[in-house]
């Protein structure tokens, strides 16, 4: 694609997901939003290939069933309350609607069936910015609404964690199960939303940090699926080294950072009064974890059983940046002895 192409839609995702934060107009939310899903589509399908102008279509159809249910919602509300602003949320109707269209939009069990099917369609780096830059300004929203109904958000929740783990045990396309391992992150998100928003954004960073290590390395290794993870240790055994770390981390296995926001969060759910949720949410965490120690597994311990087509790839070399590989996965591995220090700053 053309650079400056390139830049003028990574520009307009940028100004789409600020004129969101910004906004206290539910019209000026959802034109942000809209802006944010034209101008990723374009990126989503440069590949010319069917399978991206599959995923392609498929995402432009949520997405745009989503705004109007967001449109929807805020219309009702202004024609019940009289008023547009999005902190002024009272009506249980619309709050509700509008939960559940943010919930399509990031790709929330039971309405997530979209999301591994249109990131499997899509290069590395173009899944990159649909698993992190384009889940910001829907959560911006749902932090704003303050959604009332707990019920709906706990059942939301503890779906999403359950599909999200149980989805991504029989994949073996690396794209697919970083799609579920999303679905079970945000629903870890949405579990805690209502007592503390601190701690879901505190979530939302620690995820996009550990998938953009994932991510990265995956490039790196042109891989996309368990086959072709299998023989990575010819052309990055450094890397290859630590890659399990970064897995488990996203599992959220202590020391590594992913044990930070899921530890905050059970105990938080502990503390209001709901050990049977805080213990469902936590076993359906080993159902991730499953997945991951498979991929560590096929990583470490296993070579590919397969002639892979073409020239051998361990010998071409990489023309990746390394350095914000090298600073995400130091940041994915080793900030859980921050945990007091950024547990005071999001404190309010």
């Amino acid at each position: 694609m053309n650079p400056y192409i390139s830049a003028t839609l990574l520009f307009g995702l940028g100004l789409g997901t600020t004129i969101t934060f910004a906004s206290s107009h539910w019209l000026l939310a959802w034109m942000g939003l809209e802006m944010n899903t034209l101008a990723i589509i374009p990126l989503m399908a440069q590949l010319h290939h069917p399978r991206a102008v599959e995923a392609t279509t498929k995402y432009f159809l949520t997405q745009a069933t989503a705004a109007a249910m967001l449109l929807f919602a805020s219309t009702t509300n202004a024609w019940l309350t009289g008023q547009w602003d999005i902190q002024q949320m009272n009506h249980p109707f619309p709050v509700t609607l509008i939960t559940l269209a943010l919930a399509l939009k990031i790709g929330l069990a039971p309405v997530h069936s979209w999301l591994p099917e249109v990131l499997q369609g899509l290069d590395l780096t173009t899944g990159l910015i649909l698993s992190t830059w384009q889940k910001l300004a829907p959560f911006a929203l749902l932090l704003q609404i303050h959604p009332t109904s707990s019920t709906l958000l706990v059942v939301l929740g503890l779906t999403s964690t359950l599909v999200g783990g149980w989805g991504g045990l029989n994949q073996t396309q690396l794209r697919k199960i970083l799609a579920y391992s999303s679905i079970a992150h945000l629903g870890w998100m949405i579990l805690i939303l209502q007592f503390s928003p601190s701690l879901t954004l505190l979530a939302l960073l620690t995820y996009m940090t550990m998938t953009f290590s994932t991510f990265l390395v995956f490039k790196l290794n042109k891989a996309t699926n368990i086959n072709a993870l299998a023989i990575s240790w010819t052309k990055a055994p450094a890397l290859t080294s630590l890659t399990p770390l970064i897995l488990l981390s996203l599992g959220g296995l202590p020391p590594l950072t992913g044990f930070m926001p899921k530890w905050l969060i059970l105990q938080e759910l502990t503390k209001q009064d709901l050990a049977a949720t805080a213990t469902l949410a936590a076993m359906t965490a080993l159902l991730s974890l499953y997945f991951y120690l498979r991929l560590s597994y096929a990583l470490t311990l296993t070579m590919s059983p397969n002639n892979l087509a073409g020239v051998a790839p361990w010998r071409l070399p990489s023309l990746q940046l390394t350095m914000p590989l090298a600073i995400s996965t130091m940041a994915t591995l080793a900030l859980l002895p921050l945990t007091p220090a950024m547990t005071a700053m999001l404190t309010p």
